[in-house]
């Protein structure tokens, strides 16, 4: 009897296919698999004991989380980079004193030699002694560290300070108190560092780093109108000593505090025979021009400001750069620097002449504490721009001598300002010493309009 056929096994019913299902073969056998994982829409991730999923697409999907999760404010985005929050909070500690040291110091030599002279010449040695120490001291913040230098320098300066306070409490010599106010130079420009840490976290990013220049010239703007406030308040109070001694004490905390995040720290660049001073950059010498004209708006504005209505109204041309530098942070800047220096330097010097014409057309306080807030408008930006201009400029391993080389441009310009803002006043009268400040600014614009920086690719 024949043998009847093999009867063949009936396969197994195949699984409802939907569209988004994938058929291959493997092993010899017919398998399904989705094409998408139900959750992300991306590529299915492997089930476990299956390969490793891709690291670019694991990396993708990182970014489009972390997209999502990004607050769309700039500052707020600037500040959720990791350890930014950190050290700024220490360079802000840092910098409050920057605007209290100088009229504490004021305060407490006039009130014990009964000496405006004798204070304004010793405050003065100390700014001088500053623009010749500070660019030393930054080469060597870029040579071995921020931290490595910055402490120890701070140290020294803060010794300087005390100095001061024993050598007026116990009443010596008039010498020591220019040598001892002459130590304090060895201060380390921590606004300077601060933008050094985002131009080293930021590089390549220039959106992010013209919401960090703002935002850290707004600090600025806000640091040297409450320190002056600050340092007054404290030496009336309490004891003409109080404002140095509190200045001091912040100082150290401040750069303690901002030191001690070495993560977010650049890297040291070690000098070698070939590196030259950012002097030598091209376009520098130049932008350090404008920058000494810019200070002498500054100077020349303060002393002038103070003949005519005292120091109290200085407080809303400072409110007035520091609203406009956070605004100005918050736009998308034009890609063109140069021109928008030039555009911010015509604001400038137009916004300037309100104070003259307050002043010459109305005694109204009121009126011209408004054209002052107006005037403040413009400085910021101004300052954000040239700061960007400096840092590209600069070489990458030079940052803390670059833009300390530009604070002392500014510095200088503020002493010359203040010197011919005061002549103007004693021997013209304060109205026509408000056209000290918008003289500066016209002379800033005019050697930015020269051309005569080299222009490097935006």
């Amino acid at each position: 009897m024949p043998n009847p056929p093999a009867t063949r096994p009936r396969p197994a019913a195949l699984p409802a296919l939907s569209p988004t299902t994938l058929l291959a073969v493997t092993g010899g056998q017919l398998v399904a698999a989705p094409r998408t994982s139900p959750e992300s829409g991306g590529p299915a991730a492997p089930e476990s004991g299956g390969p490793a999923a891709p690291k670019d697409v694991r990396r993708r999907a990182a970014g489009q989380r972390a997209a999502r999760r990004a607050p769309t404010n700039p500052y707020l985005r600037l500040l959720a980079t990791p350890g930014a929050r950190a050290f700024t909070v220490g360079n802000l500690i840092a910098r409050l004193p920057m605007g209290m040291l100088g009229v504490s110091a004021i305060i407490m030599i006039a009130g014990s030699r009964d000496s405006y002279a004798l204070a304004g010449a010793v405050t003065a040695t100390g700014l001088a002694a500053t623009a010749v120490v500070a660019p030393f001291t930054a080469r060597l913040v870029d040579r071995f560290g921020q931290a490595r230098i910055a402490v120890p320098a701070t140290a020294l300066a803060v010794l300087g300070s005390l100095a001061l306070v024993l050598c007026v409490h116990y009443d010596a010599p008039a010498w020591t108190l220019f040598a001892a106010y002459a130590a304090t130079a060895t201060t380390p420009n921590t606004g300077g560092m601060s933008r050094a840490r985002w131009a080293h976290l930021h590089r390549g990013d220039p959106a992010a780093l013209h919401t960090a220049n703002s935002f850290e010239q707004a600090a600025d703007e806000l640091c040297f109108m409450l320190g002056p406030v600050v340092a007054a308040t404290l030496c009336g109070a309490l004891f003409p000593e109080a404002g140095t001694l509190v200045g001091a004490s912040l100082l150290m905390t401040g750069v303690l505090v901002f030191a001690a995040q070495r993560t977010t720290e650049p890297p040291p660049t070690p000098r070698n025979r070939t590196a030259v001073s950012p002097l030598r950059s091209p376009g520098m010498p130049a932008l350090l021009a404008v920058f000494l004209a810019t200070g002498a708006v500054f100077g020349a504005l303060e002393v002038v400001s103070i003949a005519h209505a005292g120091g109290a109204i200085l407080a809303l041309q400072a409110a007035g750069s520091c609203a406009a530098g956070l605004l100005y942070g918050s736009l998308r800047p034009a890609r063109n620097v140069h021109r928008r220096l030039l555009l911010c330097l015509t604001a400038m010097t137009a916004l300037m002449s309100l104070p003259l014409l307050a002043a010459s057309s109305t005694a109204s306080l009121p009126v011209l504490a408004l054209c002052l807030l107006l005037a403040g408008a413009a400085t910021a930006p101004t300052m954000v721009t040239g700061m960007t201009l400096v840092q590209r400029a600069t070489p990458p391993g030079q940052l803390n001598e670059g833009m300390t080389l530009s604070v002392t441009a500014l510095l200088g310009g503020v002493a010359a300002g203040a010197a011919g803002g005061g002549w103007l006043v004693e021997h013209t009268g304060t109205v026509f010493g408000y056209a000290a400040p918008m003289s500066a600014a016209a002379l800033a614009l005019a050697v930015a309009a020269a051309g005569a920086f080299r222009r490097r690719p935006e």
